[in-house]
């Protein structure tokens, strides 16, 4: 079903709370959203009956909820009738896996951002504005089946086009393997939108005794980064964690930012973290400012990675990464849930390398 500009998006709701449902509803019926709150459920079961009546663009759900909880309904809903699916999910304890709402990405998910709790009507417009433009952004996202055993590539790919694809990609197949050099010292990956799963479904494949740190600046919203380390390191044969204010990486490990904070390195290439001040627009984590600290620290020893993801970060701090003679790559369109930090990337020139999410992987994977 398409939508015109002055149509609204047609979203339905999952969760168990009544109060949940009736505040969602009220945030979304807010003048300017562009959003309709086509109907509710109160579990998954009761959701997949309404999906062929009410025909939702984009469906908003819960993780935790009785008969058919989130993640059963997220398999469910891209192995018969694909949709973008938002998870709003409130923090849980870490550690606690059965809880991990980063599983509804690896099941076709696409986004996470925290539930509306608690006493909003102070900044209800505020809350409104940020849901609904998530929403937005989904209803612009393509969406193909995923069956619950798949390990293929992302079953996301933006619906936009552009004139940068895989065909464009600088480097045949027959000699991705060399793309890496051996006096690489660290590999930096930087995602937004869809990264979690394209994380996953790097990180997953390589080997424990991987022989670089590994640093990603992934778009995560506030509190859920824990979550998202959980998540991976089950997945992951590597040691998944958050870095450490003062530390060096260590080899075979993946390192993501703490909490809400920017992370960069010293002259020494020991971590430091700060808050910025928002006044300044910048994503925390900022991927450009990772990117600008490991080329002006690791120079050519550095490989950069750019996912998927709107917007624009990383595509700056990418270029200089190659200017100080490291090795960059972009994932490319086809296999990108939200084509446009890549294709700025590959616009300025920043991307030495276009190339498929699997192939990525397959790269880094031989590079031991």
């Amino acid at each position: 079903m398409s939508t015109t500009k002055d149509e609204n998006i047609r979203v339905l709701l999952v969760d168990d709370s009544p109060f949940v449902l009736a505040m969602l509803t009220r945030i979304l019926a807010m003048p300017g959203t562009g959003v309709q709150v086509v109907g509710t459920a109160i579990d998954g079961a009761e959701a997949l009956r309404k999906i062929p009546k009410l025909d939702p663009q984009v469906i908003c759900t819960d993780l935790q909820m009785p008969r058919m909880n989130g993640l059963e309904f997220t398999r469910n809903v891209m192995a018969n009738c694909p949709l973008p699916i938002l998870v709003l999910s409130s923090a849980v304890d870490h550690g606690k896996t059965d809880d991990n709402s980063f599983k509804l990405l690896e099941a076709g998910a696409i986004d996470i951002m925290p539930k509306p709790k608690g006493n909003i009507s102070g900044n209800l417009a505020e809350i409104g504005k940020e849901l609904a433009e998530k929403i937005r952004l989904l209803s612009g996202v393509k969406t193909f089946t995923r069956h619950s055993n798949s390990h293929s590539k992302a079953s996301s790919q933006n619906s936009d086009s552009s004139n940068v694809s895989a065909s464009e990609s600088q480097v045949a197949e027959s000699t991705t393997s060399t793309i890496i050099p051996h006096t690489t010292r660290i590999i930096a990956i930087g995602a937004s939108t869809g990264g979690p799963y394209a994380l996953n479904t790097i990180l997953s494949k390589l080997p424990a005794q991987f022989s670089v740190p590994i640093v990603c600046f992934q778009h995560v919203s506030q509190g859920f980064t824990q979550d998202l380390v959980d998540w991976l390191d089950v997945a992951c044969p590597l040691t998944v964690r958050v870095a450490k204010e003062g530390e060096r990486l260590n080899a075979g490990t993946v390192y993501f930012p703490p909490d809400d904070k920017h992370l960069v390195f010293d002259a020494k290439r020991h971590v430091t973290t700060y808050i910025s001040d928002p006044e300044t627009g910048l994503h925390r984590p900022s991927i450009t400012l990772g990117f600008n600290s490991i080329a002006q620290h690791y120079h050519a020893s550095a490989v950069g990675i750019l996912l998927t993801g709107l917007g624009l970060d990383g595509a700056d701090g990418l270029l200089n990464i190659r200017k100080a003679g490291g090795v960059t790559i972009t994932q490319d369109e086809n296999s990108c849930v939200v084509f446009g930090m890549p294709k700025v990337a590959a616009e300025i020139g920043a991307a030495q390398h276009i190339l498929p999410l699997e192939q990525i992987g397959k790269i880094l994977e031989n590079h031991i």
